[in-house]
């Protein structure tokens, strides 16, 4: 417990001074959310329905594959996991800690649509918020397993760039948040469903709390998770 506590301290401490944590957690969602919410409800005012699922999937996409596994390499592949080797700190705490507080930043970030969108843009509320926050925090959680394993894997900061783009981009392009899914030819509505914003953004609509749509999320999180435990098995060997 003292070890995980000195390593939340310490990555508190990261995310008082990144602009990464900064830019992508709150920044952008925060303007794309203030830009393209009005020009959204306005060309198709069907999108009040669903403006805050949509807005929540952009934003809990940009800070699991773009926001955060820049921290992970970060972290493995310079000093800091010096210093925790150095204070005896697990490894897998760093990363644990690094999840948590991304997690933290993307739940008030999510919250701040959910509190400004009624009256900016007329959006309706989700029917059940407990039920939303529910599948919230599932989608939250596998799309940040995921960007764990994005953040562990690639060594080299400009590939990890242009992988998490190739990612994100068709998180939300092909996820069905811009614009209705059955408007993309066939093949692109398959790619889609390989990207837990597809489900996500299902399971927090109304009515979307159905096995169906975790089942999905649950095994990308278990594959995910097995993959880090063993990516962070070869790092503590390095």
């Amino acid at each position: 417990m003292s070890g995980f506590m000195y390593g939340m301290m310490i990555q508190w401490k990261m995310d008082i001074r990144s602009r990464s944590i900064l830019v992508t957690c709150y920044i952008v969602p925060l303007i794309f959310f203030l830009l393209m919410g009005g020009i959204f409800v306005s060309v198709m005012p069907e999108m009040k329905k669903t403006l805050i699922q949509s807005m929540a999937v952009m934003s809990v996409s940009m800070g699991a594959f773009i926001g955060m596994p820049p921290s992970i390499l970060e972290t493995y592949g310079g000093d800091v996991k010096k210093l925790y080797k150095a204070n005896n700190v697990p490894l897998y705490v760093s990363l644990i800690t690094m999840v948590v507080s991304t997690f933290v930043h993307l739940v008030i970030m999510c919250g701040l649509i959910v509190l400004l969108a009624p009256g900016l843009f007329g959006a309706e509320l989700p029917k059940n918020l407990p039920i939303f926050f529910a599948g919230l925090g599932i989608f939250l959680i596998t799309s940040l397993a995921v960007g764990s394993v994005l953040g562990l894997l690639v060594k080299n900061q400009a590939n990890l760039t242009m992988i998490a783009q190739i990612v994100f981009l068709p998180s939300i392009m092909l996820s069905g948040i811009m614009f209705p899914q059955n408007m993309l030819p066939e093949v692109l509505q398959k790619v889609g469903e390989a990207f837990p914003a597809f489900w996500g953004y299902r399971l927090m609509s109304d009515g979307g709390m159905v096995p169906e749509n975790i089942f999905y999320l649950a095994i990308l999180f278990c594959v995910s998770g097995v993959f880090c435990l063993l990516l962070l098995k070869k790092k503590k060997s390095d």
